[in-house]
């Protein structure tokens, strides 16, 4: 009979990998909005550049240059939080494995056969 201690690791493990999930699709979806807004920064350069000179394209220039960073911060931020996250469930699952020794060896046999019956149907 499993103790509360695996239930509790377990529910542990899920909450972390749903949260990891969350994350990661916030970030992804924040940089998708930066690199949408660094195109229409570029397109907008574009246009300036075609009929004005001076003061309206140092503008956009700047504009552009302001958008390119944060795609930029937004790309290595994104990076952070993906390693950190990998690092949290590793931690996770390093624990679970340890509260959970024949659970983890029965879930590693039960995948090894299954890999091997799928290998030798080819």
């Amino acid at each position: 009979m499993p103790s509360s201690n695996s239930h509790a690791a377990q529910a542990s493990h899920e909450a972390g990998v749903k949260s990891a999930r969350s994350q990661t699709a916030s970030a992804r979806n924040q940089t998708n909005t930066d690199f949408r807004n660094l195109i229409s920064d570029a397109e907008e350069l574009l246009r300036v550049t075609a009929n004005y000179s001076g003061e309206a394209l140092s503008a956009a220039r700047a504009k552009f240059e302001e958008h390119l960073e944060q795609a930029k911060d937004s790309m290595s931020e994104a990076g952070s939080i993906a390693a950190e996250k990998y690092r949290e469930a590793a931690k996770t699952t390093d624990r679970y494995v340890h509260d959970n020794p024949w659970q983890a060896i029965g879930i590693a046999a039960a995948v090894g056969i299954l890999i091997g019956f799928l290998a030798n149907r080819r």
